[in-house]
């Protein structure tokens, strides 16, 4: 046991410590802010619709009218995730206009269609395009010329809209994996592929030698100023999402745009990806101060005998992709979302009785620490994201989705928290309980690959969900000895976080 003047030495530390904490993640926010705000300074950014297709028009104030350049995201993407072109084109002069497609972000419309036929999901989403191509071209500010820009699916989008409308005066494809292009077509090209995508940068590379068999990743084939071009780079040190922030890649679109309208750029290259990160670092940095404001709790649970801890997640790790892999769970109208709801309440349940039936004890429930937890991480982090990063704040068609997501997302999240100790397990023990689960997810994808397919594309979130999340979490089950606190929490943080990231879609 400790003297008293230990305690007191150990005490003043930790208020130090906790105060360090206050002040560096205060000042991280204030810098990551202004950063983010300074890029948009002599820009005028307007929301408008298309039909039900919400629209972001990006416009440097006093500009003379210029070509507009409609910008696209990628699949569970949203304009916000495409902001770093948008700002940059502008300040360049331009007139940029992003937009949600049909199932993202804001578009209340859902996705629908085959999405294996370019005849299904593809043309529509084409039709959408070409819509707000048609409406933005008539905006004050356009000089009737047009150039489309978009990333990962979206460039086969626009790559077959450029084939489709020859008012398309250049290309830019990021990530780009598309089937449409030709020796010729579409004119003007230009794929800029992340360092780190091998396989995008093989196919990036194939197609510039459609046009010539001798070209390189670097080469221009052709004269974007005269008859057409095409050229292939490569964005050094980023993968599927960072390329969205290269400065490289950044440069090179608006070079590449400047060359087919005959301008020279100017203005601020927009790399958001650094004062983003120093935002977000300083949200997370914050929550242990701020949890320090909870209601102090009095004994952790202790640890879970490893035979518990190993029952208590392979079973369910096992059972739950077997027992759903005949199961039609398509009750919801989001890719995906519907199974891994499915997928998170069976492993929760399962992992819940398990505990219980070992006589492991839930603990105290702290409902004023839950209810804090979900604000900080939904408006606090998730309120930095909306405006940033990627759409957070749900439309109401949403909301319905969230809540049936956030019946299977709790009993997992409790059942995480409880295995974890509420924060206070060793970190093998984390990263074990969390492994396990991530496991579970690819066995179910493996058992049916062609229905779970998109599940892949969620795995990556989740690993990001427990490594910001569980940092926030684990502050307040420390903090309040309550991993049931921590882990209703957690629940609804993460159903909301899939709830608004998926494409609502309607087969057919």
């Amino acid at each position: 046991m400790q003297s008293a003047p230990r305690q007191s030495i150990a005490m003043r530390a930790r208020g130090m410590a906790l105060v360090a904490a206050a002040l560096a993640g205060l000042a991280l926010c204030i810098i990551g802010i202004w950063r983010l705000e300074a890029v948009r300074a002599g820009l005028t950014i307007t929301q408008s619709q298309v039909g039900t297709t919400p629209i972001t028009t990006y416009q440097r104030r006093g500009a003379a009218p210029a070509p507009v350049v409609v910008i696209a995201h990628g699949f569970a993407g949203s304009r916000q995730f495409m902001e770093a072109y948008a700002l940059t084109l502008a300040q360049a002069g331009y007139l940029a206009v992003s937009f949600d497609f049909e199932g993202h972000g804001r578009n209340p419309t859902p996705m629908s269609g085959d999405v294996t036929r370019i005849d299904g999901t593809t043309g529509k989403l084409m039709s959408e395009l070409g819509s707000v191509v048609d409406a933005v071209l008539s905006l004050p500010g356009s000089d009737g010329r047009v150039a489309l820009l978009g990333h990962s699916m979206a460039s086969d989008i626009i790559v077959r809209e450029a084939l489709a409308d020859p008012r398309i005066a250049a290309t830019v494809a990021i990530s780009m994996f598309s089937e449409a292009v030709t020796a010729t077509a579409p004119r003007n090209l230009l794929i800029i592929t992340g360092e780190w995508e091998s396989a995008l940068r093989r196919d990036a590379l194939r197609n510039l030698r459609l046009a010539d068999t001798a070209a390189n990743e670097g080469d221009t084939v052709g004269n974007p100023a005269a008859i057409g071009a095409r050229r292939a780079v490569v964005a050094p040190g980023v993968e599927h999402v960072s390329v969205l922030y290269s400065t490289t890649a950044l440069r090179e679109a608006r070079a590449w745009l400047d060359q087919v309208f005959g301008r020279s750029g100017s203005g601020e290259v927009a790399a958001t990806g650094g004062a983003i990160a120093l935002l977000l670092a300083g949200i997370v940095l914050l929550a242990w101060p701020l949890a320090e404001l909870l209601p102090k709790g009095d004994t952790p649970l202790p640890a879970l005998p490893l035979r518990t801890l190993a029952i208590a997640t392979l079973v369910p790790a096992m059972v739950t992709p077997i027992a759903l892999r005949f199961v039609d769970t398509r009750f919801l109208p989001v890719l995906v979302a519907d199974y891994l709801a499915v997928h998170l309440f069976v492993y929760g349940a399962l992992s819940l009785v398990l505990l219980r039936l070992q006589g492991v004890r839930f603990g105290r429930m702290a409902w004023l620490a839950a209810l804090a937890l979900a604000a900080y991480g939904i408006f606090g982090f998730g309120g930095a994201l909306d405006r940033y990063v990627a759409s957070f704040m749900p439309i109401p068609a949403r909301l319905p989705i969230i809540a049936a997501i956030a019946v299977g997302a709790v009993p997992a999240m409790l059942a995480d928290s409880l295995a974890n100790q509420g924060g206070h397990a060793a970190l093998w023990r984390t990263l074990w309980i969390r492994t396990v689960f991530l496991a579970s997810l690819g066995g179910a994808v493996a058992l049916d690959l062609r229905r779970l397919f998109f599940l892949l594309i969620i795995i990556p979130v989740i690993v990001l969900f427990f490594i910001v999340f569980g940092l926030i979490g684990g502050c307040v089950g420390r903090r309040t000895c309550s991993p049931m606190a921590e882990g209703i929490g957690l629940g609804l943080i993460l159903a909301w976080s899939i709830g608004v990231s998926f494409p609502m879609f309607l087969p057919g």
